[in-house]
């Protein structure tokens, strides 16, 4: 027997239905004694049948007497700490059309990286543009990533950004302060994030402001890079799944080729600083790693590893990021600017990296 329970999607939800123990353990709950949670959106409410009774208002639903698994598709998947039947009633009301009907099921990830994890199937698509679903994830401090094609049970290709996506820092901002000019250096490499300025002018820019910095100096910001949380866990598995793995940086080889190394990956690509005399002269040696050249390199990896388009996909988070964002089958904005978020299949805005693998198939 199952108990039909009708919560309100309210236009927030309150703390109270955050953290208490009634909504927060629910879902665990019912995940316990069975494998998928039935929903419908109504106009005011969301329906659930769950094997639990939760108030004196709930209605009992033979099992025999529900309709069979609506003909559905993995929509997207909700990621968070606090996940809750409000926040799930939330979002279901806000991203589809009165009298779909849908399913929530755990995630294979669900509660490894400490998040409960929702995949939602629907007989419908998701009714709101990319800038809504990015709003209301931050108003309800969760992930909402729609489903990319790619699938982890395949090969795949994932090329990454370094800075500010696979590590929690601009190598050039850290260097600029060894020449005590961070923060000019900063100024300009959030505005070339922003898109606001071209990438090879504000890199041609800002390197000029590292000359005189020597080499045995770098190392001690290498020895420290602080790797994204859930970076290292998400390398680990998608090398277990077979995929390659490449960085395509704005970055320096400096930094990237150590990463490279020192996790295993497949490829990296960056720009190099010229040292003469163990002294950085100011320059960059070679072609400059912009935009343009990213997207060149995804599709060349894609070609050279023998990757499916659709298995191929792009993480970023500036606007550097976007060429190979658009040429990649999968999309996936890491903590982004607003206009590279709004630019993704997927945005991940409160996850770790792993939210990467929420976001697979």
């Amino acid at each position: 027997m199952l108990h039909r329970h009708f919560i309100q999607a309210a236009q927030s939800v309150p703390v109270s239905a955050l953290t208490s123990d009634h909504q927060l353990s629910t879902l665990h709950r019912c995940f316990e004694q069975q494998p998928s949670i039935y929903c419908e959106v109504g106009h005011t409410a969301v329906s659930f049948d769950l094997p639990l009774v939760l108030d004196d208002a709930a209605t009992s639903v033979s099992l025999h007497s529900l309709a069979e698994e609506p003909s559905a598709d993995l929509r997207l998947t909700i990621a968070g700490q606090a996940l809750s039947l409000s926040v799930l009633a939330n979002v279901l009301q806000r991203l589809f059309p009165v009298q779909t009907k849908l399913s929530v099921r755990l995630n294979a990830f669900s509660g490894k990286f400490g998040a409960t994890v929702c995949d939602v199937w629907a007989n419908t698509s998701i009714d709101a543009s990319p800038a809504e679903l990015v709003a209301l994830s931050q108003s309800l401090h969760i992930d909402i990533l729609p489903k990319l094609d790619a699938s982890l049970g395949h090969p795949g290709l994932l090329v990454m950004d370094m800075d500010s996506t696979v590590i929690a820092m601009e190598c050039i901002d850290e260097i600029a302060g060894l020449a005590g000019v961070k923060d000019k250096v900063s100024e300009v490499t959030e505005r070339a994030m922003r898109g606001e300025i071209a990438f090879t002018e504000s890199l041609y820019e800002r390197v000029a402001c590292l000359k005189g910095v020597a080499l045995d100096e770098l190392y001690a910001i290498r020895d420290r890079l602080p790797f994204m949380p859930g970076f290292v866990a998400t390398v680990d598995t998608l090398q277990r799944a077979n995929w390659k793995l490449v960085i395509a940086s704005g970055g320096f080889t400096f930094f990237a080729d150590y990463i490279q190394h020192l996790v295993g990956l497949d490829a990296a690509v960056s720009n190099q600083l010229e040292v003469v005399d163990g002294v950085l002269t100011g320059k960059v040696v070679g072609d400059v790693i912009d935009a343009k050249a990213k997207a060149q390199m995804l599709k060349h990896f894609t070609v050279a590893y023998s990757i499916e388009h659709k298995q191929s996909v792009a993480m970023g988070d500036g606007a550097n990021d976007l060429h190979m964002m658009q040429a990649a089958g999968g999309a996936v904005a890491y903590h982004a600017k607003p206009k590279v978020a709004e630019a993704a299949h997927a945005a991940i805005n409160v996850c770790g990296f792993e939210g990467l693998l929420y976001s697979l198939r």
